[in-house]
């Protein structure tokens, strides 16, 4: 085994800081970095983020890995460990990547530049949602080497897609991520309460705004009139008609890998192999967009089985600590995706505050590892598991 990093020594800085009076800037658990984020975000951008369609699955989401235990061995040397993985036929530091999550202007006002420098300082590869609140170029500059992929909401408009993909290419991202599960926005309760959709106001827009091709259809430029572009994105953002078979066109316009994220079902996973993607994501979307839906954890192994390793398998939805990245590789997925818990260090402390959240994580996930009985995260597999009843 190559010498790696040991992220678990992060937690030697806690305690030796402790030594001196110093207590950890944010809260140490993930649920009460929450509930400190929800007393500084304004309520509708808090529940923008912290809601979903219903709740019923978002709560699934979190219950399926309470449903799953751990099994730790015994006597085994655990002095070195490994985090690194294969994804797409690349090898990542460690198996997190940052979900993609839109309209982060409405936490922070430095958005995804804040995020990007977060992940960058420790080395956490991002994903950019479509509907970012900064231009996928700028978000690339504060990634500097940092891996990123880019996340498609696929267009209506033919022209803009491929310009969308064009500008990923040329900014040095390396994968499309192509969300499935949002032909339409769900019902969304939270939201709905207090009337509040931020791409309606202009949030969320900005790779449609600085988009050649999307001005080029406008009234009036963004700078003069924000609504004409509201209203262009709205008549193009879902797709509701999209088939498997128009696959094949996306396949024609971009020669990065394409990722399809929102599988649950194992059918689908093999259409995804058949229509040669290079992965999936297996989310429900955190629970956003069907209520009652599968909880993810519970629809991964059915998946991975018929994937049978073709293509390179990703996991969302419900991801919080250490212990919960573990299970979902062990079930067989090659990395995971972090959402709301980074937002919830975003709206905290900015990049600071990312970064702390990634730390904390990839401690927790270091010392889990070991103290399970393992040394390589690419080891793991469902002997280490168990079901509760």
């Amino acid at each position: 085994m190559s010498e790696t990093k040991h992220y678990g020594d992060f937690q030697q800085g806690i305690y030796g800081a402790g030594l001196k009076g110093v207590l950890p800037q944010w809260p140490m658990r993930i649920e009460d970095l929450e509930r400190r984020a929800a007393e500084l975000l304004p309520p509708e951008a808090y529940w923008y983020v912290a809601g979903g369609a219903g709740e019923g699955t978002m709560r699934e989401n979190l219950a399926a890995f309470d449903r799953v235990r751990l099994v730790p061995r015994m006597l085994t040397d655990v002095s070195r460990r490994d985090l690194s993985t294969t994804v797409l036929g690349k090898r990542l530091p460690v198996p997190v990547l940052l979900a993609p999550i839109g309209v982060q202007g409405i936490i922070r006002p430095e958005a995804e530049l804040a995020t990007a420098a977060g992940a960058a300082e420790v080395g956490v590869p991002m994903i950019l949602s479509t509907v970012s609140s900064k231009p996928m170029e700028a978000v690339a500059e504060a990634l500097g080497d940092t891996p990123r992929w880019f996340q498609l909401y696929w267009p209506t408009d033919d022209n803009v897609t491929r310009s969308f993909l064009r500008r990923a290419e040329a900014a040095g991202y390396s994968a499309v991520v192509l969300t499935l599960d949002t032909k339409m926005l769900a019902w969304r309760e939270r939201d709905l309460e207090r009337a509040y959709l931020p791409f309606l106001r202009g949030e969320g827009l900005a790779n449609y705004t600085s988009d050649p091709v999307f001005r080029d259809g406008l009234e009036a430029p963004p700078e003069e009139d924000m609504w004409p572009s509201v209203r262009r994105w709205g008549r193009m953002f879902s797709a509701p008609a999209k088939t498997w078979d128009d696959l094949a066109q996306l396949r024609e316009w971009t020669r990065l890998p394409i990722v399809l994220k929102g599988i649950l079902h194992p059918e689908d996973a093999l259409r995804a192999i058949d229509a040669g993607m290079d992965g999936i994501v297996v989310s429900n979307h955190g629970g956003r967009q069907v209520d009652g839906s599968i909880a993810a954890l519970d629809a991964l192994p059915e998946v991975v089985e018929a994937v049978r390793g073709r293509i390179s398998v990703l996991f969302d939805s419900g991801i919080r600590r250490g212990a919960d990245v573990l299970k979902a590789i062990a079930l067989g997925a090659d990395a995971v995706l972090l959402g709301r818990p980074y937002i919830w260090g975003l709206a905290t402390g900015g990049a600071a505050g990312v970064s702390e959240v990634l730390r904390r994580l990839l401690a927790d996930l270091d010392l889990s590892l070991a103290l399970t009985g393992m040394s390589r995260i690419d080891a793991l597999n469902g002997s280490i598991l168990r079901r509760q009843r």
